[in-house]
């Protein structure tokens, strides 16, 4: 096999590499991490200088808005952006990762011409309205209901871990629009505009001491039946499109990030010792291996998508073995940094954003749906396993 660039990649990724390294010297300096409407600023107009340059969506169709480039373009994007320490796409994460490419797949052509090219330009924010204070993972369970009015939906309930709602100006949004209907078969996606009256926004605190989660509360919000994305009721399906692309290609560039960190890591280790402990250079050199293999099947992913559409169960298998590894990642940096580690603000020594890492990192084994979930979805649509009878009922 060879993996070497064609002509026409290479000179692809020459003048990405070019672009970056004129455009990124000129960046104003990035905000505090817990100014969202700052970060939101900046991640935005990063969006838009990719927009102006023809890079935004490189890998989305072009009936789409974007670039109708292939997969390995779409690779050589996230590789050269990432080592070149480009922003990522931060507060628009849910925008350009889940709901956009959703509605590339299964949305109508009015509703694409309306929300992706303000998805790709950078000027509208998204939000991700799924998970319930009693309905975490199980989204099946959700309890937000939506009662069909005329030409609207009228949305009564809560949802929690609402990311970046404080700054979104639109909401990828589960509702139940059947409840006498099974379960999985009485749920609806819909897109809820954030200033619409009865919607209100509670940012919660993390460990990291910043608000980008937030509780969400719906007291009767109209939402026009035209901001249904799919069917009545054919919810659980879309959800499962958006759910492939949230496990499968979002975080592909931050596999290409971890493996920067780790190299990152190791130089540290270097100057401060650590290097000399032989359970330190076991371990990166295990990491390296398993973010080496991660990297291949984020390319099986990518192509897999763009070559059907949607990411197959090979999402869940990849978003599985990378929240462990990247938790593995930080719990070494730990051990590097040793006391240094306990402190999360140390201005100026380099520990604080490791020891930050760290504890956010803790959430990656629950966010997309938790490792518990992957190993259900491995089981049974990789492996043909039968669900368990307490599953099965």
């Amino acid at each position: 096999m060879d993996l070497t660039d064609t002509p026409a990649e290479a000179a692809f990724r020459h003048g990405l590499r070019e672009w970056l390294g004129k455009t990124l010297p000129e960046l104003p300096p990035p905000p505090d991490p817990g100014d969202w409407p700052g970060r939101r600023a900046y991640d935005t107009g990063w969006q838009r200088r990719l927009s102006d340059a023809g890079y935004a969506g490189v890998h989305w169709p072009r009936e789409a808005g974007g670039q109708g480039a292939g997969p390995v373009e779409h690779l050589i994007f996230l590789e050269e952006t990432e080592r070149a320490g480009a922003p990522y796409v931060g507060a628009n994460f849910v925008g350009l990762l889940h709901a956009g490419p959703t509605i590339a797949a299964e949305g109508t052509p009015e509703q694409r011409r309306r929300w992706l090219p303000p998805i790709l330009s950078g000027a509208e924010v998204w939000c991700q309205g799924f998970s319930e204070p009693g309905a975490g993972s199980d989204l099946a369970a959700l309890r937000t209901r939506a009662v069909r009015d005329g030409d609207a939906y009228v949305v009564s309930g809560s949802k929690l871990w609402t990311s970046h709602a404080e700054v979104a100006d639109w909401c990828e949004l589960l509702v139940r629009t059947d409840p006498e209907a099974p379960r999985h078969r009485g749920i609806s996606w819909l897109v809820l505009p954030m200033d619409a009256p009865g919607v209100t926004v509670r940012p919660l605190r993390t460990l990291t001491g910043t608000a980008e989660f937030a509780e969400l509360f719906l007291d009767e919000v109209r939402i026009p039946v035209a901001n249904r994305v799919g069917a009545e009721n054919d919810g659980w399906r879309v959800t499962m499109v958006t759910l492939s692309f949230e496990r499968g290609t979002a975080f592909a560039g931050e596999v290409v990030a971890c493996r920067r960190s780790l190299a990152a890591l190791a130089r540290l280790a270097q100057r401060n010792g650590a290097w000399d402990e032989p359970g330190v250079r076991r371990g990166m050199g295990l990491l390296a291996a398993r973010f080496g293999a991660l990297w291949r099947l984020v390319q099986w992913n990518v192509s897999e998508a763009q070559g059907g559409g949607v990411p197959g169960p090979g999402a869940s298998v990849f978003k599985l073995r990378f929240s462990e590894a990247r938790q593995e990642l930080y719990d070494l940096a730990a051990e590097v940094l040793g006391a240094g580690a306990l402190v999360l603000d140390q201005q100026g020594s380099g520990a604080e954003d490791w020891t930050a890492q760290r504890l956010q990192g803790l959430s990656y084994t629950i966010a997309a749906g938790t490792s518990q979930i992957q190993r259900n979805i491995v089981a049974q649509r990789v492996l043909g396993l039968p669900k368990s009878e307490r599953a099965a009922g």
